[in-house]
Protein backbone atom coordinates (compact mmCIF):
# COMPACT_ATOMS: atom_id res chain seq x y z
CA UNK A 1 0.00 0.00 0.00
CA UNK A 2 1.43 3.70 -0.61
CA UNK A 3 1.58 5.88 1.96
CA UNK A 4 -0.94 8.38 2.90
CA UNK A 5 -1.07 11.46 0.21
CA UNK A 6 -1.42 13.75 3.53
CA UNK A 7 0.93 14.24 5.95
CA UNK A 8 0.51 16.18 9.36
CA UNK A 9 3.93 16.74 10.80
CA UNK A 10 4.66 17.36 14.37
CA UNK A 11 4.30 20.37 16.33
CA UNK A 12 6.52 22.58 16.62
CA UNK A 13 6.38 26.33 17.81
CA UNK A 14 5.50 27.72 13.91
CA UNK A 15 2.53 25.32 13.83
CA UNK A 16 2.22 21.52 11.67
CA UNK A 17 4.11 21.64 8.88
CA UNK A 18 1.28 19.96 5.95
CA UNK A 19 2.21 18.08 2.91
CA UNK A 20 0.11 17.12 0.33
CA UNK A 21 1.34 14.52 -2.16
CA UNK A 22 5.13 15.52 -0.75
CA UNK A 23 4.42 18.83 -1.22
CA UNK A 24 4.70 21.68 1.43
CA UNK A 25 1.42 23.51 1.38
CA UNK A 26 2.04 25.65 4.87
CA UNK A 27 1.97 25.29 8.65
CA UNK A 28 -1.41 24.67 10.46
CA UNK A 29 -2.32 26.13 13.55
CA UNK A 30 -5.72 24.34 13.62
CA UNK A 31 -8.04 21.73 12.38
CA UNK A 32 -9.66 24.90 10.39
CA UNK A 33 -6.21 25.64 8.44
CA UNK A 34 -5.69 21.94 7.63
CA UNK A 35 -9.35 22.57 6.11
CA UNK A 36 -8.46 25.19 4.16
CA UNK A 37 -5.18 23.71 2.61
CA UNK A 38 -7.06 20.71 2.04
CA UNK A 39 -9.85 23.10 0.22
CA UNK A 40 -7.23 24.64 -2.01
CA UNK A 41 -5.77 21.34 -3.54
CA UNK A 42 -9.50 20.40 -4.03
CA UNK A 43 -9.61 18.29 -1.42
CA UNK A 44 -12.57 19.63 0.60
CA UNK A 45 -14.58 16.10 0.97
CA UNK A 46 -12.14 14.56 3.32
CA UNK A 47 -12.94 13.71 6.80
CA UNK A 48 -9.58 14.94 8.42
CA UNK A 49 -10.59 13.22 11.42
CA UNK A 50 -12.14 9.68 9.92
CA UNK A 51 -9.84 9.05 7.08
CA UNK A 52 -6.57 6.96 6.46
CA UNK A 53 -5.57 9.29 3.34
CA UNK A 54 -3.81 11.13 5.96
CA UNK A 55 -0.60 10.15 8.11
CA UNK A 56 -0.90 11.92 11.44
CA UNK A 57 2.97 12.42 12.68
CA UNK A 58 3.64 13.10 16.06
CA UNK A 59 0.32 13.27 17.56
CA UNK A 60 -3.20 12.68 15.93
CA UNK A 61 -5.66 15.58 15.40
CA UNK A 62 -6.21 16.59 19.33
CA UNK A 63 -2.65 18.21 19.12
CA UNK A 64 -2.53 21.71 18.47
CA UNK A 65 -0.69 24.50 19.50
Amino acid sequence: MDDPPITVHPLTAAGRRVTIRGEDVGRAHSIADLVEFLRRAGLDDIEVEQTDLIEWVGGGAEVWP
